[in-house]
């Protein structure tokens, strides 16, 4: 940077009337930075490669390079700090504030004028400072979660500053992430209140807990089938499938099928907390557990889903750290709030859920080979859409249904061809992917507007080799439903599924299963 000068960069030739003996004595390399104090008045001498004195420095000319180096670091620093995007505070070593950025001042409703050289405990309750016992403790932290003020959430890191190994102050930076914690505390708590409804209302209507999921295939019912066995049972649970599959709607199920149906459901996405927030969101805190904590401290979801079940969604994005304080509370089944001391006792059945493949992580060295068998008592894994293309007519016709309801649109009528297409797409994204492109396609077509394979998205169709479908489609579409063996090719090309193959045939469903009888084929 341009204050780490040398001191040969400010060196005068040496004069045979000097006395080096009168002058401090560095070598020609030595950084402005690395001088020790020197006496009032002292000249320096420099010392080159051989140790011989070939320089020197007049005290007024060192003083005044001092003090120009000193502006530019000046400069740089305030320039730095208030270029920051978070909110940056320095304090001496007795806790005297020297420095508040321009988002330090927004963020607490100070201003660095009136504030300057007071102390912060002024401004900030005593009991759990972070950057006072960080001066104390000589000890940094990073990435904490932390409260300073009733309504402002940030995560903070903190350093001791130090000259010559003696501390004379500390800096604190604070990322604000209110927005973020508010946004999670009320999807935490409109999710209770959605899990809390639908099971009410499945209760009335005497609805099955799996009600939800849809679909009438043999892999689907026999990973159902699984889960209605386990949910009688306490056991742990391990969801794998891929993305999009429903891992969650199997977790509800399993919760609302058990002997714990009546208390709550809490979900966690292991993935969207950061991990600064995830220990006091999982146990919650004790009172003082840092600056502004609420009275009385606060419950985690632990506390929440007393007697209930807990969902860890995406597991498998847990930080190892906190695998093993998760690992400790299924051990010991009992968990400690932050900067508590208290023992509260666990009971909670855990379910948890995950995308990716675990046993690889072990080997990775990225998960806990102990947690991954504490979570895998029962493994139920989850079959992706291409799996069970038979039940994709089902799926469209639902969320056909359930978007133009939203936006208040007739049901249109799906085209054979888009048809097929659904029925030969290999769904990377699953359910999610289909319910989306359905949403798209009931804003994008006009009423009483068949949807056409121009509807689809372009990447869609991409994926889908058109080419080759059109010319698949173009050999169904010479079908007329009059033959066995046309019959059993569109049942072929539909996976089983009859309402597609009439579609494809041009026949209605009726008529196909007339077809059927007079052929005496199964289908």
């Amino acid at each position: 940077m341009q204050h780490q000068k040398t001191l040969e960069t400010l060196a005068l030739p040496w004069k045979s009337d000097l006395d080096k003996n009168k002058m401090d004595v560095y070598r020609h390399t030595t950084l402005l930075t690395d001088i020790d104090l020197i006496e009032e008045g002292r000249d320096i001498a420099i010392k080159g490669e051989n140790d011989e004195v070939c320089g020197w420095i007049p005290n007024s000319t060192f003083m005044k390079e001092v003090f120009k180096q000193w502006k530019l670091t000046t400069a740089y620093y305030n320039t730095l700090l208030n270029t920051v995007e978070a909110a940056v505070t320095t304090v001496d070593c007795n806790g005297n504030i020297i420095f508040l950025n321009r988002i330090s001042e927004e963020m607490y409703g100070l201003s660095l004028n009136e504030v300057h050289g007071q102390s912060i405990t002024n401004f900030f309750e005593k009991e759990a400072i972070v950057l006072m016992s960080t001066i104390k403790e000589r000890q940094e932290v990073i990435n904490k979660y932390n409260q300073p003020h009733p309504n402002v959430h940030v995560l903070i890191n903190t350093s001791p500053v130090y000259v010559d190994k003696e501390v004379v102050g500390g800096i604190s930076i604070e990322r604000d992430i209110t927005e973020m914690v508010k946004l999670n505390d009320e999807l935490a708590s409109t999710t209770a209140y959605l899990h809390d409804l639908e099971s009410t209302t499945q209760s009335q209507q005497n609805l099955s807990p799996f009600s939800k999921i849809k679909g009438r295939s043999p892999v689907l019912k026999e990973a159902i089938n699984l889960a209605n066995k386990v949910a009688k049972t306490d056991a742990a649970v391990l969801i794998t499938g891929d993305s999009g599959v429903g891992k969650e709607l199997f977790a509800e199920g399993i919760h609302k099928a058990g002997k714990r149906s009546n208390h709550p459901f809490v979900a966690i996405n292991c993935g969207a907390i950061p991990t600064a927030l995830f220990e006091s969101e999982l146990f919650g805190y004790e009172q003082g557990a840092f600056t502004g904590a609420v009275k009385g401290g606060k419950k985690g979801k632990f506390d929440a889903a007393k007697g209930g079940t807990i969902f860890l969604d995406e597991v498998g994005e847990m930080p190892l750290e906190l695998q093993v304080k998760l690992l400790r509370v299924l051990q010991e089944k009992h968990y400690y709030r932050v900067s508590g001391n208290k023992a509260i006792p666990t009971d909670v059945r855990i379910i948890a859920a995950t995308n990716r493949d675990l046993e690889k992580m072990i080997d990775e060295g990225s998960f806990r080979e102990d947690l991954y068998y504490r979570l895998n008592v029962i493994s139920i894994s989850i079959p992706p859409l291409r799996d069970r293309i038979e039940d994709i007519p089902e799926l469209i016709q639902l969320f056909l249904k359930e978007f133009s309801l939203k936006y208040t649109m007739q049901i249109p009528e799906i085209d054979p061809e888009v048809m097929y297409t659904f029925l030969q797409h290999p769904w990377q994204g699953n359910i999610r992917q289909l319910r989306n492109i359905i949403e798209r396609i009931i804003i994008l077509a006009s009423d009483n507007e068949v949807i056409k394979p121009h509807h689809l998205p372009k990447n869609f169709v991409k994926e889908n080799n058109p080419h080759t479908l059109n010319i698949q489609f173009e050999e169904i579409q010479k079908l007329n439903g009059q033959s066995e063996e046309e019959i059993q090719y569109a049942l072929q090309k539909t996976f089983g599924n009859k309402a597609a193959a009439a579609k494809l045939l041009g026949i209605s469903r009726a008529t196909l299963y007339n077809k059927l009888k007079k052929h005496n084929l199964k289908g």
